[in-house]
This record gives C-alpha cells, structure tokens and sequence, in this order.
C-alpha cells in the first residue's frame, strides 16, 4: 500500500478499524466509549482546534509517549503537527469518527471541563502581591470600577459567557443566596446549574457584568436594564441583561443572543408544508394585523423576524417598533423604544403612520392605546405585525376584547393569530423507539387501537446531549385564519370556545395536535408535547386525518 497516495481515510466501521490495526503494527484500536479513561489534564494539552481539524483526540500517557487516538492513523502532517504542538512522543491508537467527535465534545465542553476551569479561576487571587492576595472581593468596594476589572473578575466572566454559547444556552441567570450563588443557564428550554465562582468574587462578578451592561454600579436598591456585545468562538454575540434587587442581593438574568443560532427564513420555521402555504398567502394581504402569541421564550420574536425577512422588498417601506431591538435586520428601519423620554410603542406607531410605510412590526402589544393605533393604521391600509401574550390563539381575541376593543374592529382588521411553543427535539445520537404507556396516550387522544400501527421514540441519553436524551428546539403551532365565517362569530359576540370550536371544524388543529404530529414524525416524545401544552376538552374533526397521514408517513 502506497501511504503517500492516501490523502484521508476515516473509519465507520469497526471491520474497517480492526483490519487497519492488523495492518499497522504500530497502531492499536481503542473504543473511547467502552474500554479507555480518557486523562483529561494530557487531553487539554492539546487545542480543540487541533483535535477538529484533524479529527484526533490524546487519551493518556504510556512509557513516556502520550497516546493519539486517531480516526486516519497514516495522517502524517496530523502526527508532526501533535509531536510539535506537544512537544513530545507520541504513540498513535486507531478509533472511529463518531467516537474521536463525542470524546472531543466531552474534553472540551463537558461538565467536568467547565467545573474544573471556573474553581481554578474562582480560586485565583486579585494581585500580584501578598497585600493584594489575601484581600477579599467581598469587603472591597464593588461599586467602583477598578474590582469589576480585575482580572480574575474579567477571565471568569469571559469564560462564563463563552461556556453558555458553546452550550447553546438562551440564558445566564445568577442568582444570589444567602450564603452562596447559583448559576443557571437555559439550555433548551431547560434551566441547568454549573459552577458559581468562589464566595469571595460573587459581588464582583455582578459588578462586572453591570459594568459592561454600561449600568450604574453604585445603584443596587433599583432594577436595571442594559446590553452589550462580546465575541467569543469567532463569533459576534449580543447579550441583553436585567438585575433586579432581591433579599440577598442582586439577580442578574443574561439573554444571549447569537444571530448565527437563529434562522430567519421563514421556509425553515418549521411549518407543515400547507401551513405554510396558507401563512405566506395571509402574508401577502395590503392590509390587516397577524399576532403572534405565546409566552416569553416561545420564538415569536424570531418567527416575526423571518417574516420580515420574506416581506423584505425594496419597493416597501417597512418599519418596526421594538423592545428591545433583538436582531439588526438591513434594509428594514428598526426603532428602540425609550419610556425615559415618553418615546413609547403607542407614540412612536402615531409617528410611523406620519412615514408612509408598507409594513409595520410592533415588538409586543402591552396595552389599549397600541391596540387602537394598530387597528388605525391596519383600516388605513397598512399591515401590522405584532406579538402578544396568551395560551393560545382564540384566547388572543378574548384578550383583545377583554382590553376594551370592540369585536367589530377586530373582525374587521385581524387576519391572523398564530400560537406557538417551543419543544425539545429527541437526539439523533441515542434516539430509539419506546412504548408510551395507556395514560400518555389517552392525554395525547390517540385511541390504543391506532397506536399499535404507529412508532414513538425517546433519547435515552448520550455524551453529545448531555445524557438528557433532547438535542435542540422546534415549534409547534396553531392557525386562527379569520375568515368570513370567524368575522361573522366575532360580529356576533360569539364565546372564545366557540371560535374555537369553528377553527377545528375549518381543520385547523390546536398546539396538541402540532405536537402529536412531531411525536408522529420522530422529532420529539409524547411527554415534552403534553409539558408544553394544555388538553382541550374539544373533540378535533382533523385529528384522526393526522393520525392517520402520520400512520402512512411512518409506514
């Protein structure tokens, strides 16, 4: 076999991998998820970038030489690149691609990674010298800006907010105790606690983030709100922060936001095929108001920035209101809102309609006065978009209602209220079919019958989830078109049951319904769909026409 004239080979199996070893003798298979411990501290000799680039990982140490698990042992350049970076022998051991990957996942930003780093800087002193080491963050003047930038501070707070964009986190929360600090961060929806930093740094850290936040560090008794940018694994990152005042000091939340985390095509939301046909349709009206509704966290905000981003034309003017301006989009005139100087949603929506737009975005309707402008700029031609907060969308007109606007106002303007959640997808890595029990089946109103024809799947829990058996988030959604026959209801004063009611008829199916179609597709379980949402008491016309489509997809 010529050497030179094999540029990569990779692995996939474990024939391919025991045939090589027999070949070279000097090249062992290892299973690094069976049989080999990996050494941590040898592993982080070498950079995360050196293991991706040349898929390899150093597992230990033997007889001096530090060990290569490999998935192409006959690399060359990948074996005196590692002798060079490590400064060492090497003996090279052969693995597969899947598992050099997951081990890489694991050196580099496992739990024990993180842990060990955050008390190494917890631990570290605030000076050079011994006057300086034995001094307490604690009994230092946080408020000035000389703590919030020494370096510990500033190293574990990088290393923080570094670890939360490697770990996909949508939120940092510190949140102070009576004696310690809990640090938690929102992974997939999930709050998940890591490592606090040591007694002595807690005050400080606060202070550093509100230094970068640009806040009044001496202000502890008033909430705060305030943002800045960092970049960190090569990426621009936007992070939104709020501190509030509690009984033992103050709660910092952190909204990372990571553009290139975040789809804006709106054919990638995760609509079905025919949900999305009938949104773009209802899109392309002149005028009228489409919500969007759920709670905070739901991704209304990113569905509506996807809608700007298809609506997006040169030869319309479209303008938004936010609070606060969570992504930079070109070609679009994008307002922050600032209730300090009385610029709020209602008056900068009376200045809009002095601008001549196309397309108006309203970040969230909060109160009366903006319903109202909305509504006047929708019957003068204009189509709105907004956001709003309720549990699904016939509750969306009950709350509008509710308000104070009258229902021949809304039957005459609003187009469409969609609903959404978001859930956890089932990891590719460990997914496997299971049995949901009678009970599960029962909330999901899938008769026992017709589950015998369909399959359902969990995660079982592997290193590249974290052993929670759910890697990522989809939407799940719900359709309110308001049709003639809705407009007709609303004229009629008709119940928030009874529109609903009407919505299934036309086939238009709730959250659960979505989300049963997700269960049927293998994307998520049974259990984080019936988590996320509620039970109607409704019987769904269309439901057993997604059973039984899903039963034929499976099939």
């Amino acid at each position: 076999m010529d050497n030179m004239g094999i540029k990569v080979l990779l692995f996939e199996s474990d024939q391919m991998m025991q045939t090589l070893a027999d070949y070279l003798v000097s090249a062992s298979e290892v299973r690094l998820d069976e049989t080999v411990e990996i050494d941590m501290q040898i592993a982080r000799m070498l950079s995360e970038d050196v293991a991706k680039r040349f898929c390899l990982v150093a597992i230990g140490e033997v007889e001096g030489r530090i060990v290569i698990a490999m998935a192409n042992p006959l690399d060359v350049v990948a074996r005196d690149t590692v002798r060079l970076k490590l400064n060492r022998e090497i003996k090279v051991a052969m693995s597969s691609k899947q598992e050099i990957l997951a081990a890489i996942q694991l050196i580099y930003h496992g739990a024990d990674f993180e842990e060990e780093l955050l008390s190494d800087i917890a631990g570290i002193g605030i000076g050079t010298d011994e006057k300086d080491s034995i001094i307490s963050f604690s009994e230092m003047d946080v408020s000035s800006e000389e703590v919030a930038r020494k370096a510990p501070v500033v190293r574990f707070v990088d290393l923080l907010l570094s670890q939360a964009v490697k770990r996909r986190a949508s939120d940092l929360h510190i949140e102070p105790q009576e004696s310690s600090m809990i640090i938690r961060m929102r992974i997939d929806g999930v709050l998940q606690k890591t490592v606090p930093p040591a007694r002595k740094m807690q005050k400080a850290v606060i202070g550093r983030i509100k230094l970068l936040s640009q806040m009044d560090l001496a202000e502890h008794r008033l909430p705060q709100d305030g943002r800045f940018q960092t970049k960190t694994s090569g990426r621009e990152i936007d992070v939104r922060t709020s501190v509030i005042p509690t009984k033992y000091g103050e709660k910092v939340v952190m909204r990372i936001l990571d553009p290139s985390a975040v789809t804006h095509d709106i054919n990638q939301l995760g609509f079905e095929p025919d949900m999305l046909e009938e949104f773009k349709a209802v899109l392309s009206q002149p005028h009228g108001i489409t919500i969007v509704t759920g709670p905070t966290g739901s991704g209304k905000s990113t569905t509506l920035y996807a809608v700007l981003n298809y609506l997006r034309d040169p030869a319309k003017n479209i303008t938004t209101v936010e609070d606060p301006i969570e992504y930079n989009l070109e070609e679009i005139n994008q307002i922050q809102i600032n209730p300090k100087i009385s610029l709020d949603f209602a008056s900068c929506l009376r200045a809009i309609l002095r601008q001549d737009p196309n397309i108006i975005f309203i970040g969230e309707i909060r109160d009366k006065e903006t319903v109202e402008v909305a509504i006047k700029a929708s019957l003068t031609g204009h189509l709105v978009l907004s956001t709003f907060h309720t549990n699904d969308a016939p509750g969306a007109i009950s709350r509008l209602i509710y308000m104070g606007i009258e229902p021949y106002l809304l039957a005459s303007t609003l187009n469409l209220v969609v609903a959404q959640r978001l859930i956890r997808k089932i990891c590719e890595e460990c997914k496997e079919p299971v049995t949901p029990s009678e009970k599960v089946l029962n909330c999901l109103n899938i008769e026992p019958g017709q589950a015998d024809n369909l399959v359902f799947y969990h995660g079982k829990g592997c290193k590249a989830c974290g052993g929670t058996g759910y890697l990522g988030r989809l939407p799940i959604f719900e359709f309110l078109v308001v049709d003639n026959d809705i407009r007709k209801m609303l004229l009629d004063c008709a119940s928030e049951s009874e529109i609903r009611e009407m919505a299934r008829k036309k086939g238009y199916g709730g959250l659960l319904e979505s989300g049963v179609s997700k269960i049927l597709q293998g994307l998520t379980t049974p259990e984080e769909v019936l988590s996320a949402t509620f039970r109607e008491n409704i019987k769904v016309q269309k439901q057993r026409k997604v059973f039984l489509s899903a039963t034929t997809l499976n099939n």
